[in-house]
C-alpha cells in the first residue's frame, strides 16, 4: 500500500477514482503482496522443488490427464476424507508438476505438508535406524497432513529400504494423505521392493481411499527438445 499510496493519491485527486475505490485497490495490492510472500515461504518450509500451479499445466498436451479430476482435488476434499493420490506415468509426464501444484494448495491453506523424493526419504530413515532414532524420524514424517514423494520406482531396494518403507505408510494410513508419483505400474512393484508379501502389503495399505491418475503421454522435456531442434532447423534453413 505504501509503494502505491502516491500514485492512487494522484488518482483521486484528478477525479480518476473515488477514495473507495482507491482504497479497495490498494487493499487488493497489500493482501496480493502478502499472498505471494506466504506463498515463498511455504515453498522453502515445505522442501517443494519449485512454484508451480495446476494453472501452469498443459492439459491440452496431455489430454489422459482429466483437468476437472486435478481441479477437485486442489480443492483439497482429499485430506479431509484421509485419501491418497498415486500419480502414475513414465518420466517427463508431469507428475511432479501436479503433485508438487496440489501440494501448494494444501499448503496455502496452512495444511502441514512436506515433499521429499523417495531416494532421500528412505536415506533419512536408513540414517535415522543406523542412528537408533527411527521412531522420531518416522513421526517427523508421519505429523503431515500431507507427505508428498516423489519418484518411486527408479531404484530397488534392499530389504531394510522396503521395510522401512512399510513402516512409514502403516503408520500413515487412514491417518494422513500421501501423495506419490511413480513410473512404474503397480504390477513391477515387487520387483522395486524385491518382497512379493511386503508389496501386496504395502500397495493394500496405499491403494485403498486413494485416487490413481494413470498419465500416458509424451515427456515434456521432449516436446522442449523437438521445439529446440526444430527451431534450429528453422534458422539454419533461413541462411
Amino acid at each position: 500500500m505504501i509503494e502505491n499510496f502516491d500514485e492512487y493519491s494522484d488518482r483521486v485527486n484528478r477525479n480518476d477514482m473515488t477514495f473507495a475505490q482507491a482504497l479497495y485497490e490498494l487493499s487488493e495490492k497489500e493482501m496480493s503482496f502478502r499472498d505471494e510472500g506466504a506463498i515463498t515461504s511455504w515453498v522453502k518450509v515445505s522442501n517443494f522443488p519449485y512454484l508451480k500451479t495446476e494453472r501452469d499445466y498443459e492439459f491440452d498436451f496431455q489430454p489422459s490427464v482429466s483437468k476437472k479430476q486435478i481441479i477437485d482435488l486442489v480443492s483439497l476434499r482429499f485430506i479431509e476424507n484421509k485419501e491418497n493420490i498415486i500419480f502414475v506415468g513414465t518420466p517427463g509426464t508431469g507428475k511432479t508438476h501436479l503433485a508438487t501444484a496440489i501440494g501448494i494448495a494444501s499448503a496455502i491453506k496452512h495444511f502441514s505438508t512436506y515433499f521429499i523424493t523417495f531416494e532421500e526419504l528412505i536415506n533419512q530413515l536408513k540414517k535415522a535406524n543406523y542412528e537408533n532414532r527411527l521412531e522420531t524420524r518416522l513421526k517427523f514424517f508421519v505429523k503431515y497432513k500431507v507427505l508428498i514423494i516423489d519418484e518411486l520406482g527408479y531404484l530397488e531396494m534392499d530389504t531394510e529400504a522396503a521395510n522401512l518403507f512399510f513402516q512409514l505408510t502403516a503408520k500413515r494410513y487412514e491417518k494422513h494423505s500421501t501423495i506419490i508419483t511413480t513410473n512404474t505400474p503397480f504390477s513391477k512393484w515387487g520387483d522395486i521392493f524385491q518382497n512379493l508379501t511386503l508389496t501386496n502389503a504395502l500397495l493394500d495399505r496405499l491403494l485403498h481411499h486413494s485416487h490413481i491418475i494413470n498419465i500416458k503421454g509424451p515427456s515434456y522435456r521432449m516436446k522442449e527438445k523437438m521445439g529446440s531442434i526444430e527451431k534450429e532447423e528453422s534458422d539454419k534453413n533461413l541462411i
